[in-house]
């Protein structure tokens, strides 16, 4: 395989677990999120139906609305759900490209069809929200793919630095020590 063409198939591979990993943990936190809310209308069903119509439940029923009114505004703040949804279908996109990119003979490999591809990646990653991927996340995927092409954001330069005994230094921004 070309040497352009195998090193987008790993930064692909290293992309798509990436987003796998990013789509887990948002999906985490959208759970996390439901649980409180399933809660929170239970109560207010229990509260309705004890309610006598002199108002005794009337501040109660103010408490448990605030906070399901609360927990729906940080989740629509941190926008969960799109997150989720992005990073499933990033993944997705970028294990499709590698696919794609390992599928082609050497010979079909010229400078235009690898030139297709690093288009198609580039454009997916300006896609990628990396500053909504944990940074234990990114951490993990550099250790997953030492040795092999990573991406820009993942190679150090970024700021996240990994010495030979898998300690992260924090700080200055400087290239990866693996």
């Amino acid at each position: 395989m070309d040497e352009r063409a195998f090193k987008l198939y790993e930064k692909c591979e290293a992309m798509s677990v990436l987003t796998q990993k990013a789509c887990n943990h948002w999906s985490l936190v959208k759970f996390i999120f439901q649980i409180p809310l399933i809660l929170t209308s239970s109560v207010m069903c229990i509260l309705n139906s004890f309610d006598d119509g002199k108002g005794n439940m009337k501040i109660a029923n103010v408490v448990v609305n605030g906070v399901s009114v609360l927990l729906i505004s940080y989740q629509s703040n941190l926008k969960v759900f799109e997150k989720c949804e992005l990073f499933k279908n990033l993944s997705n996109q970028f294990l499709q490209l590698a696919h794609d990119v390992e599928a082609k003979d050497q010979e079909e490999l010229d400078r235009n069809t690898v030139n297709i591809f690093i288009e198609k990646y580039d454009a997916l990653i300006a896609t990628c929200l990396f500053e909504d991927i944990p940074k234990s996340i990114k951490l993990d995927v550099i250790k997953i793919f030492e040795g092999k092409a990573l991406p820009l954001q993942l190679n150090g330069g970024s700021g996240l630095v990994i010495n030979k005994d898998h300690t992260v230094y924090k700080g200055e921004l400087c290239h990866l020590q693996v």
